[in-house]
């Protein structure tokens, strides 16, 4: 008698923990759509002859999933940008560059924001993200609106008007050399940036 009740008590923890697990198993596997991912940042170029000239570019095919800790990482690459398009051939010593992961943009995100989110629904986040330079890491917050646009798709915006630091981007190798490709010798100390993104759920 004592062995069955032990026996019932398994199966109902084991049915317990199988209830528990269920949203886990069920979670959706969020990852951003490359071909419906971009950034686009207007670089002001600032002329020799003191003049302003706005420029614009974009950083395309965005990609990247959401961990079940909640954790997106999104790596960035030149050959993202629509900056080789411009300079065309690119010279011997920069062509290893173009595949070359320049920064990685990591935030955190509670699953849960995404999953409950009702279709046709928008709900505004601020997200931390973590800029990694090398060895440096910069932290600036951001907030996000999703707006879940179907069952298996949720579009993301920034919320507010957001910009770089143009200082800090000059401050970095890599970028400046590009731009200085560009015949960007001098930037505004704004850069704007739009986020127009897109969740799918695969």
């Amino acid at each position: 008698m004592y062995q069955m009740k032990r026996m019932v008590r398994r199966v109902a923890w084991a049915a317990a923990l199988g209830v528990v697990a269920l949203p886990c198993v069920a979670q959706a596997d969020w990852q951003l759509d490359p071909e419906k991912s971009r950034v686009e940042a207007t670089i002001t170029e600032i002329t020799s002859s003191g003049e302003s000239v706005a420029h614009r570019h974009a950083l395309k095919r965005m990609n990247g999933h959401i961990a079940e800790d909640g954790t997106l990482r999104l790596p960035v690459r030149l050959n993202q940008t629509d900056v080789l398009d411009q300079l065309g051939d690119l010279p011997p010593w920069m062509e290893s560059l173009s595949d070359t992961e320049l920064t990685t943009v990591v935030t955190q995100l509670d699953p849960s924001v995404l999953e409950n989110l009702p279709v046709g629904e928008s709900r505004t986040e601020t997200l931390m993200l973590s800029v990694k330079d090398g060895d440096a890491s910069q932290q600036e917050p951001l907030k996000v609106r999703f707006t879940r646009e179907s069952e298996d798709e949720i579009r993301v915006r920034n919320a507010e008007a957001v910009a770089l630091d143009g200082q800090v981007i000059m401050q970095n190798q890599t970028a400046r050399t590009v731009l200085g490709l560009l015949g960007y010798q001098q930037i505004d100390d704004e850069v704007p940036i739009e986020l127009d993104a897109v969740l799918v759920d695969r």
